[in-house]
């Protein structure tokens, strides 16, 4: 991520649209919005840290997969997969743009039971009748094909080498910023701290930045990753979203594999993958509750009890390996149905949410950044229906199921 000039003050006193956050979902809305020629309007993109170190952003691992249970997030994915192998292309071949590789050597999910196995066999017709890739495969051609996996217990696995691994997804990020500022969208390192709304409360006819400046708006945009809720509150709206720890940890092995090493979800909660010359493995802790927003501390127990011995366990080769780095990132992590929430609030009407991504978020945000523009611009979604995301089945208590949620 390029350092941006630090820019506190607006320029103006009123903006069409105030986008709260400027990480991934901030940038994605703020491009897909600004590019669009429909829309007319300016933009301010409000963002606490132009370093973003402690945002989610910045402790992804940006990774794409189709192997979803609903066919709308599937069709999300694989929107992803063809704006990033296209990316130069989106904008408009750009020679400072440079070409994005879709490392494609896919997920791996391994079920040790029956139950599960027919989960994953449930899933893959619907990927299947979305065009996907994902083939359901038996423990013996697991073995084939991955000659380093231990099996014993496994019934079955689903994999995918279409589509599905890992991305830059800092360098998108980037040029989702930087094409933002130059499509217009105005980008300030600050903090909203207030919101107003009108008297019968329908509309926030304002907002109020830490420095003091009071910025009138027609549309608010949530993007405020794990603050979501904290962003909500000053337009009096609970959102079902809070800070989940995450550990990510790269490591060497002293005997490295002979082929890639697809993104393998365990039994056991811990997932692996390669990750250039290295290795990459992740998993929540067992004990998984809310934390303090600005709580990044490590919990050294994680590796030493969970994700090594499972990582052992499942590659025998894995057992002699050594940690080379290591953090922990922060879900934003939608209690409700570990899904996205979109759309506008049903009181609050120009209040709009983009948050709850709950892992999710790299790989859906081209399709959600372009939705939301849509949504702001037309009224309505056009390129792809994601009303069923949106903030009203909350309201309902009607949950989105999706079954493959890591």
């Amino acid at each position: 991520m390029k350092p941006q000039p630090v820019i506190s003050t607006p320029r103006q006193s009123h903006y069409d649209v105030v986008i709260v956050g400027g990480a991934m979902y901030g940038s994605s809305v703020a491009w897909f919005l600004s590019g669009n020629p429909d829309f007319t309007g300016s933009i301010l993109v409000v963002e606490r840290d132009n370093q973003y170190k402690a945002c989610s952003t910045t402790h992804t691992n940006s990774c794409m997969r189709q192997q979803f249970s609903s066919e709308l997030n599937v069709r999300i994915s694989q929107f992803a997969a063809e704006f990033v192998k296209n990316f130069r292309q989106y904008f408009n071949n750009d020679e400072r743009v440079p070409d994005i590789i879709l490392q494609s050597y896919g997920y791996m999910y391994l079920a040790d039971n029956e139950p599960f196995a027919d989960v994953l066999r449930e899933s893959q017709l619907v990927q299947q009748a979305c065009g996907a890739g994902t083939k359901i495969m038996t423990p013996e051609e697991i073995q084939r094909d991955y000659p380093f996996y231990n099996l014993d217990g496994i019934v079955a696995g689903s994999h995918n080498l279409i589509d599905e691994g890992y991305f830059d997804g800092a360098t998108v990020f980037d040029w989702w910023r930087r094409g933002a500022r130059e499509n217009g969208a105005e980008y300030i390192e600050n903090e909203v701290v207030d919101m107003t709304r009108n008297a019968s409360g329908t509309r926030v006819t304002s907002v109020t930045l830490n420095s003091g400046e009071s910025i009138s708006c027609d549309t608010v945009v949530n993007a405020s990753g794990p603050r979501a809720v904290l962003t909500s509150r000053m337009a009096g709206i609970e959102v079902p979203v809070e800070p989940r720890k995450r550990y990510t940890f790269i490591f060497d092995a002293e005997q490295p594999l002979d082929r890639d090493l697809p993104l393998t979800i365990d039994p056991s909660g811990v997932h692996m993958r390669t990750d250039g010359q290295y290795y990459l493995a992740g998993c929540p802790p067992d004990d998984d509750p809310p934390v303090d927003y600005e709580d990044y501390v490590e919990d050294h127990s994680v590796w030493q009890e969970k994700a090594w011995p499972a990582i052992a366990n499942r590659i025998p080769q894995f057992e002699a390996i050594k940690l080379t780095n290591s953090w922990a990132g922060h879900y934003a992590f939608n209690v409700f149905d570990q899904n996205a929430i979109l759309g506008p609030h049903v009181e609050v009407e120009n209040f709009i949410f983009v948050n709850g991504f709950s892992g999710h978020g790299f790989q859906q945000s081209p399709a959600m950044g372009r939705g939301t523009a849509e949504l702001i611009t037309y009224g309505e979604y056009r390129s792809l229906d994601l009303t069923p995301f949106n903030y009203e089945r909350i309201a309902n208590g009607n949950p989105f199921i999706e079954k493959a949620v890591i």
